[in-house]
């Protein structure tokens, strides 16, 4: 069984979870409400703590922009730097 997770914009662009562990920790990130746009969903601090505990369920993780598969700690990172940084296309 896998369990898949695209992120883009900082946050969740789409999932395809298939064991309960995966689904319940995704849902605690939609708990808090999730808007129907990944462009315009802004996660409080609660929704980007429980969406980077959900990450350790996730078998495969992409990154939307750059079209790429990536590690468990760089989808952490991603999500925990989204923004920051200077000059960032896509924040």
């Amino acid at each position: 069984m896998a369990n898949v997770l695209t992120l883009k914009w900082g946050t969740v662009k789409r999932w395809d979870l298939e064991t309960e562990d995966a689904k319940v920790a995704l849902q605690k990130w939609a708990d808090n409400g999730v808007s129907l746009s990944a462009m315009t969903q802004h996660d409080t601090p609660e929704q980007k703590q429980a969406l980077l505990d959900a990450i350790d369920y996730m078998d495969e993780i992409w990154l939307d922009w750059e079209g790429r598969k990536v590690t468990r700690e760089e989808a952490k990172e991603y999500i925990r730097n989204y923004g920051l940084r200077d000059g960032d296309p896509h924040a």
